[in-house]
């Protein structure tokens, strides 16, 4: 296994074990991450978008496969299935991350999955019936924008 290997499988177990402080201390200070919601966090967004996930995700429960390294950072798959707080609906979420990794430390990382599917589990009917449009994308966006701010705000 490469040290690139290492670190993302480190990064899974620890979000498996909802050990925050191990999956924070993988980023790099300098370090950025988007996904379909969270778009263009900073290293320190970024360690608190999974601190209040993992706080607001009781049940959450994750699978990751597929963790492959390469000489700049590498990818994994990953499975989240939890009951989004919002609605109280259950959502299996599959997403594919991408990953640059310098000097031991993560400084991008990039998630992708299907928003539109994310939309109708979490979402119910309005996903089913607006979750492709982007007034429903920008609006999840803007309330986990609030919800991360106000996390921070919280934590000082």
């Amino acid at each position: 296994m490469t040290q690139n290997e290492e670190l993302i499988t480190a990064f899974y177990t620890a979000f498996q074990q909802k050990n925050v402080p191990a999956m924070q201390a993988s980023y790099a200070d300098n370090a950025t991450f988007s996904d379909a919601v969270f778009k263009d966090l900073s290293a320190k967004e970024v360690r608190a978008m999974w601190a209040m996930l993992i706080a607001a995700g009781k049940d959450m429960q994750l699978e990751f496969s597929n963790v492959k390294g390469t000489a700049q950072g590498g990818s994994a798959d990953w499975v989240a299935t939890y009951t989004f707080s919002q609605t109280g609906k259950k959502v299996i979420n599959r997403i594919h991350a991408e990953f640059v990794i310098e000097n031991g430390k993560i400084t991008k990382h990039t998630d992708n999955f299907n928003f539109y599917k994310w939309a109708k589990q979490s979402l119910g009917t309005t996903g089913l019936l607006l979750g492709w449009t982007s007034t429903v994308k920008n609006k999840v966006r803007e309330t986990a924008g609030k919800n991360l701010a106000n996390f921070i705000k919280k934590q000082g």
